[in-house]
């Protein structure tokens, strides 16, 4: 992504826990993905699912790893409301890009655990309601830039 730091294989965190040169608190491992207990919780039981493969964003996920980060994001999702943590629901959050928030460049899916007044919020503010004719040019310069990567 312009302007933002990609950092090299070697030197990133998550290709080290990956490759199990850094310790982690594992929850799940196969050959694409790790999921691994986050450092710095929103709440008790906040999980990140990375692909061993390096990719700093989406723009650079191989599809099928990112394909297999979802599948195995949901199960865990589901399996974090079965295991005791205080869970009445799930935010599914990727912060893709340093304006969206991205502190290690390595893609990534968080699970956060959720139960009414645990504290944490992605935002006070609700942005007001858009235009029915911008929400439609909207769409469609998504629908064209669709068409243009096929």
């Amino acid at each position: 992504m312009p302007g933002d730091a990609k950092p090299l294989v070697g030197s990133c965190i998550f290709c080290d826990i990956a490759d199990g040169r850094d310790e982690a608190s594992v929850v799940f491992a196969d050959d694409t993905v790790v999921a691994f207990m986050d450092r710095f919780p929103a709440t008790q039981g906040h999980l990140l699912v990375v692909p061993r493969a390096h990719a700093a964003s989406l723009e650079d996920l191989d599809a099928a790893d990112g394909t297999r980060v979802w599948s195995v994001g949901h199960r865990l999702a589901r399996a974090v409301r079965r295991s005791g943590i205080p869970c009445q629901g799930v935010n599914i959050l990727v912060c893709d890009g340093a304006a969206a928030l991205q502190t290690v460049f390595h893609f990534h899916l968080h699970v956060i655990p959720r139960s009414k007044g645990d504290g944490w919020t992605l935002s006070d503010a609700t942005p007001p309601e858009r235009e029915r004719a911008l929400l439609d040019g909207d769409a469609q310069l998504i629908r064209d830039a669709v068409a243009s990567m096929r």
